[in-house]
């Protein structure tokens, strides 16, 4: 099966999003509604781009003590998403928590483990207080991810090689950080084209300016799905 596009629509209103919307129909499958379009236009805007015949991707990272967090994903189940973020730093218990919460009240639901941010790098991350490698802090989160029920992980494609192989079979393995050759980093700092992502594993590649930014978003898209098509073939 072949890797699937997931639009970030990370732009700052409705009425920007909304032509975007109009012309990819067809051409992508998924639309990433981050944390910019969820507190500014909330539930509504949620139900309205999956009215528009898109799966979901609410990427809200979710970090709070295990109670709060649970609590949240109950009450998002509510809303027509295909999947939903999380931090993992958060720890197992959050993560369990989360689990939990998800199979009683949204079993189609998949939560996503996000590892390290693609905008990190080893100074970033180090500055944190954690003194390891980008690599390595994301399988250790991969694995206590894993470990607290998670079957899907965000992560740069630079390690979507290594949870592929060591996590469980059927893993979710969903990748920012994706620039078509050519394409301007933005503020991502662990990169990879979408061919070489979906090669590493990924099963879902995360796209935003690159599409939207572009005089010509559907052939954009469209570009990118025959690059994911060919991979796969």
């Amino acid at each position: 099966m072949p890797c699937e596009l997931i639009l970030a629509l990370d732009v700052p209103t409705r009425e920007a999003a909304r032509p975007l919307l109009q012309q990819l129909q067809g051409s992508v499958p998924w639309v990433k509604v981050g944390l910019q379009m969820f507190t500014a236009y909330g539930p509504d805007w949620v139900r309205e781009v999956a009215d528009g015949g898109y799966q979901v991707f609410l990427d809200l990272k979710l970090h709070d003590i295990p109670n709060t967090v649970a609590k949240a994903v109950e009450s998002l189940a509510t809303l027509p998403i295909s999947m939903l973020t999380l931090h993992t730093c958060g720890g197992r218990d959050m993560m369990a928590g989360a689990k939990a919460a998800q199979e009683a009240h949204a079993p189609h639901l998949t939560l996503l483990g996000v590892t390290v941010l693609t905008s990190m790098n080893a100074a970033t991350l180090q500055a944190t207080g954690v003194p390891d490698e980008p690599a390595a802090q994301v399988s250790r989160l991969g694995r206590l991810g894993a470990d607290a029920g998670l079957r899907g992980f965000v992560c740069s494609p630079l390690e979507v090689a290594d949870l592929s192989a060591t996590l469980p079979a059927g893993t979710t393995l969903v990748t920012p950080g994706v620039r078509p050759v050519g394409a301007d980093a933005g503020d991502q700092s662990r990169i990879m084209t979408p061919a070489n992502a979906a090669r590493a594993g990924a099963t879902h590649i995360v796209v935003g300016r690159p599409i939207y930014a572009v005089a010509d978003p559907a052939a954009a898209a469209a570009a990118i799905n025959a690059e994911l098509s060919a991979t796969a073939a």
